[in-house]
């Protein structure tokens, strides 16, 4: 049975180019289309979709308004935010996922671009991610994927440590539940891969910062690591962790090509922590498409102490990197979402 789709967009153009493009995938059909958040908000009143692709920018009623009205009045809804480039529709993005979106896509910037490739397979990517489409491998239950203890010298209580965290589709959502909820004190800084275009990073970072106790920053060239500091990878750049003669260890930002499409990548972030000095490095996967974090974890669980914690299906918008990272063995925790931030503080402490 096809999925069906409600389109939002107040662009004729748009709706027509979505519409084409849901429509030609046997999967999906799109049953209605409506040309602003009022017109949306009446009829997901009456009617519900498997999901909801929707414009940021529209009269009468916006995204966001039509997101809040959902969320008073409980309406359920999985919505999947376009969004332009601009500074301020990352903010408003940004915004929209705390409200209740699931993923955005990067809405094209010309009709050449909107009906290229690009969007398309950007669209239906995330579209077949967040409603499980494509069918799982059979697999063995997450709690008895669960590795046994190290056999790697414990770490000392007071030890120096660092959270490596990586996560994709259903990310900038999953955080809200996670960077809130760290102490001011945590005892150890925090890098943090999210897949995002450039632009979205940083709206992300100063709206993690305005509602959590850690301080939260986009990653900036030459950052040395601080407890108690997040350092959010830059859209566009890959962000590596290099130890300095002092001991200390610094943000490096580089421009090698993307892997997979992706630049920030998880898995250098990963492999660049086998040359620190960390006494512990806990790795978090949150949800995400793809494996992306795993190979990386490997190498680094190789040469240094790791502990590494999973978010679980049930509390996954997308299960593909935890699950990869479970898969491998690699996991010492599965926990719900509203969990990670107490393992990370339980693995490390505070100040």
């Amino acid at each position: 049975m096809k999925k069906n789709i409600l389109v939002i967009d107040d662009s004729a153009l748009m709706r027509r180019v979505i519409c084409d493009i849901i429509n030609a995938d046997t999967n999906f059909q799109v049953t209605d289309i409506c040309k602003d958040g009022l017109e949306g908000y009446e009829q997901l009143k009456k009617k519900s979709y498997d999901a909801v692709i929707m414009d940021v920018n529209m009269p009468r009623m916006n995204g966001l308004e039509l997101l809040s009205k959902l969320q008073e009045e409980k309406i359920k809804a999985t919505v999947i935010v376009v969004s332009s480039l601009t500074t301020k529709d990352a903010e408003t993005t940004i915004l929209a996922m705390e409200r209740g979106a699931v993923d955005f896509v990067t809405k094209p910037g010309n009709i050449i671009e909107a009906k290229g490739d690009t969007f398309k397979n950007n669209l239906m990517e995330v579209l077949r991610a967040v409603l499980r489409v494509e069918v799982s491998a059979k697999r063995t239950p997450a709690s008895q994927m669960i590795r046994k203890p190290h056999q790697q010298v414990a770490a000392k209580g007071n030890g120096k440590k660092l959270v490596a965290l990586a996560c994709s589709t259903g990310g900038p959502k999953a955080l809200q539940s996670v960077i809130p909820y760290l102490p001011a004190n945590l005892n150890a800084p925090v890098v943090l891969v999210q897949h995002m275009p450039v632009g979205f990073t940083k709206s992300m970072a100063d709206r993690l910062n305005e509602v959590s106790k850690v301080h939260v920053k986009e990653a900036e060239e030459g950052d040395v690591l601080r407890a108690g500091w997040v350092y959010v990878a830059p859209g566009g750049k890959h962000l590596e962790v290099k130890r300095l003669s002092d001991g200390t260890h610094k943000v490096t930002l580089t421009d090698r090509p993307p892997v997979g499409g992706l630049r920030p990548y998880a898995n250098y972030m990963y492999e660049s922590l086998t040359g620190s000095t960390y006494d512990e490095i806990i790795c978090v996967v949150l949800t995400g498409m793809g494996a992306d974090g795993t190979m990386g974890i490997k190498k680094l669980d190789q040469v240094r102490n790791v502990h590494v914690i999973c978010q679980n299906e049930e509390s996954c918008v997308v299960f593909g990197m935890p699950k990869a990272a479970i898969d491998a063995g690699l996991a010492d925790e599965v926990v719900t979402l509203t969990d990670v931030a107490q393992s990370i503080m339980k693995s490390v402490g505070v100040k």
